[in-house]
């Protein structure tokens, strides 16, 4: 009797540090349990201390790594990272409005931490009009979220703004909102999750006091697809419904505060003034 695993797909550029991406993808699919498959939408030279050059990969070879894929396994759960331009968001689109990314998560890559821009400026209301409308999830964190609403948007400055923005961007057409607060400023970390059905959850939880926060929305977006592509087999569901994704950002959540708080202390970088180093990916992964 044959069997498969639970496959997800990653849609995002590359990180050679080995903390977002791409690369943190991988680890976060691996860690969470899922075959892990990927299309690289550009070759990103970065490391703990910013992005230095951004090589665009052609539309036509992104295709044919979607084709590789999505033509010979059945994808349970897909995520999309950086897009960089409207032509790759545009290519997404059709992909996922064919059905053929299962549940799709969007974390809107925009701004890297270090001021680098990830995404052409015409390509905002690319994403705006026509991304968001096919997706099942997007995890934006606070600048993004306002940038998603409008360009004059001001960033959100407590729950209450919070909850506000994340019903309008559930209005411009996805099923659901993941809006994360870690980019305030004190307290704890309060996420944000609403549903187009209308439901809500807050979920708060301690903030981890770390300069190595570097891919924690990537790793965070990776996480919860791969939860969902888990639960979706482990129940024989091709539907995920507002409990199964509730569980599948709660184990996620978990995961990332666990990988955080393994590598707050972590020095990685040989110049660790102003450095931002990965989470412990492998914090659930026994070591030698």
């Amino acid at each position: 009797m044959t069997t498969r695993p639970p496959i997800a797909l990653s849609i995002a550029g590359t990180d050679p540090s080995g903390g977002a991406g791409i690369h943190a993808d991988l680890k976060t699919f691996t860690a969470r349990g899922v075959l892990g498959t990927t299309a690289i939408t550009a070759l990103v030279a970065q490391n703990t201390h910013g992005v230095s050059r951004v090589y665009g990969i052609d539309d036509d070879f992104v295709s044919d790594q979607l084709d590789s894929v999505l033509d010979d396994m059945p994808v349970d759960a897909t995520k999309s990272g950086m897009l960089g331009s409207r032509s790759l968001v545009e290519l997404v689109v059709a992909r996922a409005a064919q059905s053929q990314l299962g549940f799709y998560t969007v974390d809107p890559v925009m701004v890297a931490t270090s001021g680098h821009r990830l995404l052409e400026v015409d390509a905002v209301a690319a994403v705006r009009d026509h991304l968001l409308p096919v997706s099942d999830l997007i995890t934006p964190n606070l600048p993004e979220a306002a940038l998603l609403i409008g360009d004059d948007e001001p960033v959100a400055q407590n729950p209450q703004e919070m909850l506000a923005q994340a019903r309008q961007l559930v209005d411009r057409g996805p099923r659901a909102v993941l809006l994360k607060g870690g980019h305030a400023i004190e307290g704890d970390v309060a996420d944000v999750l609403v549903t187009a059905e209308g439901t809500v959850t807050e979920f708060t939880h301690p903030r981890v006091a770390t300069p190595n926060t570097h891919g924690t929305g990537c790793t965070l977006s990776a996480a919860i697809t791969a939860e969902v592509a888990v639960l979706k087999r482990e129940r024989a569901v091709d539907e995920v419904g507002s409990d199964l994704l509730h569980e599948a950002v709660d184990n996620a959540l978990n995961y990332l505060a666990r990988a955080l708080e393994s590598a707050a202390n972590w020095q990685v970088s040989l110049d660790p003034k102003g450095a931002h180093g990965p989470v412990d990916h492998q914090v659930d992964i026994v070591r030698r």
